[in-house]
This record gives C-alpha cells, structure tokens and sequence, in this order.
C-alpha cells in the first residue's frame, strides 16, 4: 500500500466514524429540542460554517462564481444529505442508531457498486465482478451478523 492510499484510507475511516456519531448525536439534539426538522438545520449551519471556514482558508470564495455555469442536477447532492440527515434524525431514536446505520451501509454498498460498475456521474469504471459481488455480500453479511448479535444481548 501506498502512503497515499494509506493516508486516504484513514480520512475515509474517520469520516465512518462520523457518520454514527452524526447520528446519534443529532437524534439526542431532536429529541431535546423536540423537532429532528429543527436539529438538521443547526447540524446543517454548523456544516456550512465548517464548509465557508475551510473554503476561506484554502481557495477562498472564487470558485463559488463556477456553481451557476454547473450542471444542474448536481446539485441533487444537497437534497441527498439533508435526506440522510433528517431521515436519520427522525428515525434512529424509533428504530435505533445501529439498525438505522445497518440499512445506510446496505444502501451505500449497493448504490457505491453500481456508481463503479457504470462509472457515473464521471467516477473511475471499476466493474462489478463475481469477486466484488462476494465482497459486497460478505460485507452485508458480516454487518447483518453484528445487528442480530446486538439484538440477542440483554
């Protein structure tokens, strides 16, 4: 493995953390505020002003003038992290983080394989081979066993 591949590797890692930390952290703020709607608002203005800070500190705001000559439907993006934001918000404290996040890893498995297979929306073609497809069912598998090994736990 390369540095590289190394270095991405961790970034990725941590950005998995994040994703349960998001949400079961924004479903406790849901739930004490009383509206999940009201608590990805804040989680989004925290976001954006992460997103303003970052951009400042390294390209500055000029690139944003590109955003209107953009393809339009890139811009679905947005509606598909306040989906995921909100539904998990909403959700998770029904349902519970751990399953929540079990059908979020199915889904991100499922639509990551077919965003390679056909190289959308310009990603680096990566067919789906019978080996990915084992990888991939091995992955499902191996998440399902740990939600059925949490349920059974008193």
């Amino acid at each position: 493995m390369t540095p590289e591949t190394l270095r991405y590797g961790a970034i990725m890692l941590a950005a998995g953390f994040g994703i349960p930390l998001l949400a079961a952290l924004n479903t406790q703020l849901g739930a004490r505020i009383g509206s999940p709607s009201a608590a990805a608002m804040i989680l989004f203005t925290v976001a954006f002003t992460a997103a303003l800070i970052t951009s400042l500190l390294s390209k500055g705001l000029g690139p944003l003038a590109l955003a209107p000559t953009q393809p339009k439907h890139l811009f679905l993006a947005g509606l598909c992290v306040a989906f995921y934001v909100i539904s998990i918000t909403t959700v998770a404290p029904k349902f519970g983080v751990g399953n929540a996040i079990f059908f979020v890893l199915i889904g991100q498995m499922i639509m990551a394989a077919l965003i390679d297979h056909f190289g959308m929306f310009g990603a680096i073609i990566k067919p789906m081979t019978l080996a990915r497809g084992a990888g991939i069912i091995l992955m499902i598998a191996g998440v399902a066993l740990i939600q059925l090994s949490s349920a059974k736990a008193p």
